[in-house]
């Protein structure tokens, strides 16, 4: 996973905001503390001990060990002997996003007439630092993808939506993220030259969409095109998934997306 959702309207910036940062007064670092300790859980690590949470967060031992009881009091972790992991608990700071948001609310009756139009699978996705997080998606039937579902994180450079909105950056934001990224073959597509990483993002720039053909997956083509809001600022993306075996990359432009652009005229009408 593009000013990430959230408003001026509801939704989060992914550029920087203009406004001055806050001070250090006024920002209460138990809490800032206590979500990196939630976010030091992962799908490699979903059970960790307290020495490991202090050394992924930066705390303490003592201090870890504290936010984790705190954490756990508070029924988003469970203790497992010396093993701690995250309830379902959890998910509900993700939907109290997920049902607050303008985006995805407006977006989805909208996903859902493009994906039973052109029998694939659609999404919304934004930019989350340098990763890709979708906000809504329909699969029509169709199970593309698993990372096609509300909630899922990619790394952006692998994915149409990502580039979309990573192009969208001012080109000192993408120099920057050029420089700290480590890119892995995640498949035998994926691109991981940076100079043609580039190059795709100019690409997609001055064409308004991306294509990618099985970077993420095999098997996984994706077109996706930019949604602005009614001031022209990329917001998120919305791409079609189709699987490779069904749709040539040749002539994914043609089958989708003139269906992606009217949906995209619709979305930024109505933000």
């Amino acid at each position: 996973m593009n000013k990430d959702l959230m408003e001026s309207t509801s939704f989060t910036p992914t550029t920087p905001s203009a406004d001055p940062p806050p001070q250090k007064r006024d920002l209460i670092a138990g809490l800032e503390k206590g979500l990196q300790v939630i976010e030091a859980f992962d799908q490699e690590r979903s059970r960790l001990t307290i020495s490991e949470v202090a050394q992924r967060t930066g705390l303490t031992r003592a201090a870890a060990r504290r936010y984790l009881i705190t954490l756990t009091h508070l029924g988003y972790i469970r203790q497992q002997e010396k093993l701690f992991s995250l309830t379902p608990q959890v998910l509900r700071l993700g939907q109290s996003y997920l049902h607050s948001a303008r985006l995805p609310r407006i977006a989805q009756p909208l996903l859902y007439r493009l994906a039973y139009s052109l029998q694939e699978a659609a999404s919304v996705g934004v930019l989350d630092h340098d990763q890709l997080v979708c906000v809504a998606a329909v699969s029509a039937g169709r199970l593309v993808s698993a990372t096609l579902q509300p909630g899922t994180r990619v790394p952006a450079y692998v994915t149409a939506s990502g580039r979309v909105l990573l192009s969208a950056l001012p080109p000192a934001r993408i120099g920057d993220f050029l420089a700290r990224l480590q890119p892995e073959a995640i498949t035998p597509h994926t691109i991981v030259n940076k100079e043609r990483l580039q190059l795709e993002l100019a690409r997609t720039r001055a064409q308004g969409y991306a294509i990618v053909d099985q970077e993420l997956e095999l098997g996984l083509r994706t077109i996706a095109v930019p949604v602005k809001d009614f001031r022209g600022d990329t917001v998120a993306a919305i791409n079609i998934s189709v699987h490779a075996a069904r749709i040539a990359v040749e002539d994914i432009v043609e089958s989708c997306l003139p269906a992606l652009l009217k949906v995209q005229l619709e979305l930024a009408a109505l933000l």
